[in-house]
């Protein structure tokens, strides 16, 4: 049983693939009850004195995954989904953190962000605007570039392929309407079955 009596309490949340913390709000009781209805975080603004769903302007909502309260059950971490940067200044975080650990999903992001503001100047917009074939074809440019590069010993030119590979496997992905996340499952299903 959340305890309500103080009126709001606090909320962290929590990226729910990564484990990196997003950012920090308050809800009141009716702001649980929307969240909880609606599967996505409502907060209760306190400088707009109501109720406010993260990404009801953005549309970079917080997909609720699950909720745990503490002990003292005045203080709940919601594990969430985002569907885009969750700071309003395009960070991935309220702290502008970058964990280098788990870039691949920043970067995932900064994809999906670019592509939604359909960016002209962006390379990720408009090899995406050429179609999967493009970028399909892309895609096997530098696996072949990499593969030439790993039969010579210049360890900064194959690690540059490898990073042009991935990077351009992430547009792939998002053209086909995947996520790193459904590929690292495949993997730890496989691992857990081995």
């Amino acid at each position: 049983m959340i305890n309500f009596k103080k009126g709001l309490i606090p909320v962290i949340v929590q990226d729910s693939k990564t484990d990196k913390v997003l950012m920090l709000g308050y809800m009141n009781q009716e702001a649980y009850k929307k969240s909880i209805d609606e599967k996505k975080i409502t907060f209760y603004s306190r400088s707009k004195k109501r109720l406010w769903t993260k990404g009801e302007i953005s549309k970079n909502y917080l997909f609720i995954k699950d909720i745990l309260v503490d002990c003292d059950e005045d203080t709940l971490l919601i594990k969430a989904e985002p569907a885009g940067p969750t700071c309003h200044k395009g960070s991935d975080t309220c702290w502008k953190e970058i964990n280098n650990k788990n870039f691949l999903f920043h970067l995932e992001n900064i994809i999906s962000d670019k592509i939604k503001k359909k960016q002209e100047n962006s390379y990720i917009y408009q090899l995406l605007k050429k179609g999967v074939n493009r970028i399909s074809q892309k895609l096997g440019e530098e696996a072949v570039e990499l593969i030439i590069e790993s039969k010579d010993n210049n360890k900064n030119l194959f690690l540059n392929e490898s990073a042009d590979l991935l990077f351009h496997y992430l547009i792939l992905l998002k053209e086909k309407g995947f996520k790193i996340q459904d590929v690292i499952n495949i993997l730890e299903n496989r691992h857990s079955k081995s």
